[in-house]
């Protein structure tokens, strides 16, 4: 049994670093960490135009210090110009789009409310090569919460895939059997992002000895059958899959509320929370993959020079940071990261 192990310096593909404030709170978590990460745009208002995630992008730098690149993406609305997506693209500002089915989740009221709406902006993402990165939900009333992963693969993604061939697609946060399937059986351009959550939790999490907001994310944790088939695609070294955290942090009162936002903070211990996971199903040899090379490898990206050592025996993590409540509060995970 080994008690270190060394990894290039990995990236978060999916964190939510939100703005002003909170920012400033969370940005450097994510900094110690990552030596990149994609930033989700669905701010108030959403980032659609290249000046505001120009200016995002400069807010994230000085907030999160030096040796960290934020790669910034583009909210998708219903009336998405293929133009601006390209000349911010050509700029080198965004590095892929993000679409939200409206009302899926936080911040998504502005989303597309039907994918034929985008379609000549992801003809031209096609053309120029931004990947495409989708919250993979339907948002019907008449499908069950916990369906709606499975029913997006079969009513949207599946079409979306097959029409855009040369389209990279990023299915993020997957949560089902379906989609890790999916993704597995799918083109070369298509991959997937895991959260430690649902490596780790099933949808018991959400109501042990009453209910527990402070595990309520979206895509919501499902049954255990699913955490075991995203985490056996996690563990597997299939080079689709790789390390996205969804890192979303609300303050304590908009979380234990009478309509609790959904999102956990799990930026300070993430890579900690993944090598305990590899380590429980003796594949800390494929940790560096999932977590280091096969995203930049996605991307088209170069894999970092830095190096990272984790050693053994994890510390205990804070009851709170600010007015958040980190992912893993008063427990420890196996691992931490040597000084």
């Amino acid at each position: 049994m080994t008690d270190t192990i060394t990894i290039r310096r990995p990236d978060d593909w999916h964190v939510h670093l939100r703005d002003g404030e909170m920012l400033q709170l969370v940005a450097p978590y994510t900094a110690r960490q990552f030596a990149r990460a994609i930033v989700m745009p669905n701010l108030v208002p959403p980032v659609t135009t290249v000046e505001q995630a120009s200016a995002y992008r400069d807010r994230i730098v000085a907030a999160a210090g030096e040796g960290f690149t934020p790669l910034m993406t583009c909210y998708l609305t219903d009336k998405a110009s293929g133009d601006e997506l390209a000349r911010g693209h050509a700029e080198r500002v965004w590095v892929a789009a993000k679409l939200y089915p409206a009302g899926a989740t936080t911040n998504s009221d502005s989303g597309v409310t039907d994918i034929r709406n985008i379609w000549a902006a992801l003809e031209r993402m096609q053309a120029i090569g931004m990947p495409l990165l989708v919250h993979g939900e339907v948002t019907s009333h008449d499908v069950d919460v916990f369906d709606r992963e499975a029913v997006f693969i079969d009513r949207v993604l599946a079409s979306l895939v097959h029409d855009f061939p040369d389209l990279k697609v990023v299915f993020e946060h997957i949560t089902t059997k379906q989609a890790a399937q999916f993704v597995a059986d799918a083109p070369a351009n298509v991959g997937a992002t895991i959260t430690p959550q649902h490596l780790m939790l099933n949808r018991n999490a959400l109501f042990q000895g009453g209910l527990r907001p402070h595990a309520y994310c979206l895509p919501v944790v499902k049954r255990e059958e699913h955490r075991l088939a995203v985490r056996a695609a996690a563990v597997s070294g299939n080079p689709k899959f790789f390390l996205g955290t969804d890192s979303a942090p609300h303050v304590v009162g908009a979380k234990e509320s009478s309509c609790g936002c959904a999102g956990l903070f799990n930026a300070p211990f993430a890579i900690e929370a993944y090598a305990q996971v590899f380590d429980e199903d003796g594949a800390l040899d494929r940790l560096e993959a999932f977590a280091s090379l096969n995203g930049p490898a996605f991307y088209g990206l170069p894999i970092n020079d830095e190096l990272m050592t984790l050693v053994r025996g994890g510390e205990i993590v804070p009851d709170r940071i600010g007015e958040v409540v980190p992912y893993g509060a008063g427990s420890a995970f196996g691992w931490r990261i040597q000084d």
